[in-house]
């Protein structure tokens, strides 16, 4: 049975865009970050893409074959090496390397499951491992309920909050910690005003 991510990216075009997200490329381009970088839940390769152009390292993954398909085509067309992986997060072959930059990136889980995934992702970064994150926050549905377009998942327990950042990484020194409202241009599904929370940690 397909699941929703191979049906949603099955068509041609990008659905997120080509561009890498806003606040990614910002940090990326300030402070020109070295080494490998993990990219959960990466869909169709922008932000990999991005990455790799910036000097990178890239390990990705989703659940989606149809992500990874477009996000090797994209790779392809900008002349980079994207390491892109298919499967459940436990089950990759990236869990034997070490990371120095993770980003999650609208990488939004089933509640029964992210504070693992969260809990994982902490445990492959090297010391003084940055990790970033930028997802909607626990307040966007009353955006999702203005424009469907806004994206993000419908369940409340899957959007972030601040408290639940604190929790999930409380190994971390917090560089940024935000809850911010933005206005998205990413594609037909991220599209108009969203509130999302923002994250920034070194680990200790």
């Amino acid at each position: 049975m397909e699941n929703f991510w191979d049906t949603r990216f099955k068509q041609k075009a990008y659905v997120y865009g080509t561009l890498p997200n806003a606040f990614f490329k910002e940090y990326l381009d300030k402070y020109k970050p070295k080494g490998n970088i993990l990219l959960p839940a990466e869909g169709e390769g922008r932000n990999a893409v991005y990455a790799a152009k910036k000097g990178l390292n890239v390990y990705a993954f989703d659940t989606s074959i149809e992500g990874k398909n477009k996000a090797m085509k994209l790779a392809e067309q900008n002349n980079v090496i994207v390491n892109y992986e298919v499967g459940k997060f436990f089950n990759l072959k990236l869990l034997s390397w070490k990371f120095d930059i993770a980003a999650l990136i609208y990488a939004h889980f089933s509640s029964d499951i992210i504070s693992q995934y969260h809990k994982k992702v902490a445990e492959l970064l090297k010391p003084k491992g940055l990790i970033l994150i930028e997802g909607f926050s626990k307040n966007h549905v009353e955006f999702q309920k203005v424009n469907p377009n806004a994206g993000g998942p419908k369940s409340l327990d899957m959007l972030f909050s601040i408290e639940t950042i604190k929790k999930d990484f409380p190994n971390f020194e917090i560089l940024q910690l935000e809850e911010v409202e933005i206005e998205l241009e990413e594609g037909e599904f991220h599209k108009g005003k969203a509130k999302v929370i923002r994250f920034i940690g070194r680990k200790n």
